[in-house]
């Protein structure tokens, strides 16, 4: 493979620099017969930490949905995915250089018929610990477990499981090295969790005060979804005849949002970017996750370090473009922290030094 250059401010310093790719790395020593490739603001690779690679409403899809979906990822700028539940087997885009590099969690882990059909192992509390073992074996360091759903003999919003068996499972998790996430719409379901010591919450519209504090001491990330919470109203509308106390849980989470995003924000929880693509939400789209998180009143370079160099570092990634780095970045023709909708229009995606998109 030849030498590439690539020109322009690297972010996140903004220092003007040449960079070179050799080898599928970054070298800041000029080799002999570099071809010129690129010039914009350049960007390491983003990171959508909250996908369903393999995932449609129905449940899983097969491998030829898989890699449109993952192209549509790709050429959008994502080169790392954080995939949070499939059912569908997708350890072969391991094999795939010109996929993006992806983290599975394997299959959701839910309560017996308390969750979306086709989507998730679903268990009995006494089964639960037993269950997230499987899927720390199965997945990339991650397990995800849906923290609370409706419960139709509530007819509202209710934690999955109690809170013996969600702390035995997470402590199997952890002495396997499997991190845990969880999908927590409203409050009851997070005290357990975080009392548990989980390490990320997904959506988190019911957090208070008092789970932000714990959060910032036990260093638990947050994903907010902004773009799947804003169907809310709908999810409200849906239920209000048969589950009216449901419906009203709906709008009032809807409601305060944008309040508990912004104190998470200001409790210095420390955030991340998830696009939640695959079910009834498209791929391809993070760049319009990224804007409405903004447009919550994140500052843009907060956000954009979310979805870029903070997001691959929280994964374990580079997160920078430093000599010897894997060379996964993408160049934009305008400064992404000054305007954000450029990230709809990269010039090239880079992912394992090669020119993809």
């Amino acid at each position: 493979m030849s030498a590439l250059r690539f020109s322009g401010p690297v972010l996140p310093d903004g220092e003007v620099r040449e960079v070179y790719v050799v080898d599928g790395r970054i070298t800041y020593d000029r080799p002999a017969g570099a071809e010129s490739a690129g010039e914009g603001w350049i960007v390491p690779g983003l990171v959508d930490a909250h996908n369903h690679l393999g995932l449609e409403d129905g449940g899983a899809v097969d491998d030829a949905e898989i890699e449109r979906t993952a192209i549509a990822d790709r050429d959008n700028g994502v080169l790392l995915t954080r995939d949070c539940g499939s059912p569908a087997d997708t350890r072969w885009v391991h094999e795939r250089e010109d996929l993006p590099r992806l983290i599975r969690c394997g299959r959701h882990v839910a309560r017996t018929k308390r969750y979306l059909r086709n989507y998730a192992q679903e268990v009995e509390p006494d089964g639960l610990a037993e269950a997230v073992a499987e899927q720390a074996v199965d997945g990339d360091g991650w397990v995800k477990l849906v923290g609370d759903w409706i419960s139709r003999d509530d007819g509202d919003l209710a934690p999955s499981f109690p809170a013996d068996a969600v702390a035995a499972a997470i402590q199997v998790a952890h002495a396997q090295g499997a991190k845990v996430t969880a999908h927590c719409f409203g409050a009851d379901s997070l005290s357990p969790l975080l009392e548990a010591g989980i390490d990320c919450i997904e959506h988190g519209t019911g957090l208070t005060a008092a789970h932000l504090d714990r959060m910032v001491a036990g260093g638990v990330a947050l994903v907010p979804t902004v773009l799947q919470t804003g169907k809310f109203p709908g999810f409200a509308e849906a239920g209000r005849d048969k589950f009216p106390a449901y419906s009203a849980t709906m709008e009032s989470l809807y409601a305060t949002r944008r309040e508990v995003l912004m104190n998470a924000y200001d409790a210095g929880v420390a955030l991340y970017v998830g696009s939640d693509g695959g079910g009834s939400s498209r791929h391809g789209v993070l760049h319009e996750e990224i804007l409405a998180m903004a447009a919550m009143g994140l500052p843009n370079e907060y956000v954009l370090g979310a979805a870029s160099w903070r997001g691959r570092a929280w994964l374990g990634w580079n997160p920078g473009l430093d000599e010897g780095d894997p060379a996964d970045f993408v160049v934009y023709p305008r400064n992404p922290v000054e305007d954000l909708s450029v990230l709809a229009e990269p010039s090239r995606v880079v992912l394992r030094g090669r020119v993809v998109a």
